[in-house]
């Protein structure tokens, strides 16, 4: 007998019908470690920020957005998730792409989410630091309290810019590191291969800084 809340073996899996076993593997309790929130923008919601925030987008509608999304490598993927990104601007904007995720991750059964998101992508645009952090960890917040499911944050640098905007943020990040458990790298490696990337020296040091022990705080961050 397997229910939803057994982990099921390989022989467990073996005595299953088939076509019971997608039905089963979305009614498991789940934990997601990689996402990247803003990968996860849907065309209406890029749409509706759109609107609010009287950005004119490249795409007439929401279909010619969707039809775009036919991506052939890193770099095609990479032009939409910045023309996306362009919309969000205030802390709602945040809070309402981070609770499309978590509403759509809880009807998976998704139990614990951990969301990288890249700072740079907008604060190079005017948008500041504060502005990001606090629209994520509000909605994170809200998740727990109404659907039960725990989240945490990884902060990005981004690899093909300089090294000077990755201190920049790291200073900027600074002050809210308990809201966040770890620092990665993102964006295309075309160019910047990971052994040479600009922004590797601020990672290591954010990592030390990061590291410190904060008040209320158990474990150590971790580095994607």
């Amino acid at each position: 007998m397997i229910d939803a809340m057994t982990t099921p073996t390989a022989e467990h899996l073996a005595a299953i019908p088939a076509e019971r076993i997608p039905a089963l593997l979305q009614a498991m309790p789940k934990a997601e470690l990689h996402l990247h929130i803003e990968g996860s923008l849907e065309p209406e919601r890029i749409f509706a920020l759109a609107q609010r925030n009287g950005i004119r987008l490249p795409y007439a509608t929401v279909e010619a957005l969707r039809e775009a999304y036919a991506f052939t490598d890193l770099q095609s993927f990479l032009d939409i998730y910045y023309a996306g990104a362009s919309v969000l601007i205030t802390a709602q904007d945040f809070h309402d792409m981070a609770w499309d995720y978590l509403l759509k991750a809880h009807a998976d059964h998704v139990v614990h989410a951990e969301m990288f998101f890249d700072p740079q992508t907008h604060t190079e645009r005017g948008v500041p630091f504060a502005t990001v952090i606090e629209g994520l960890t509000s909605a994170c917040e809200r998740a727990r309290a109404e659907l039960g499911v725990s989240s945490a944050l990884i902060l990005c640098f981004l690899r093909h810019l300089s090294e000077e905007d990755a201190f920049r943020t790291l200073e900027e990040a600074l002050p809210w590191r308990h809201l966040f458990i770890g620092v990665g790298l993102d964006s295309s490696e075309r160019g910047h291969p990971p052994e040479s990337s600009p922004a590797c020296s601020p990672v290591a040091l954010s990592w030390a800084c990061m590291s410190w022990p904060m008040p209320g705080k158990r474990g150590h961050p971790r580095t994607s």
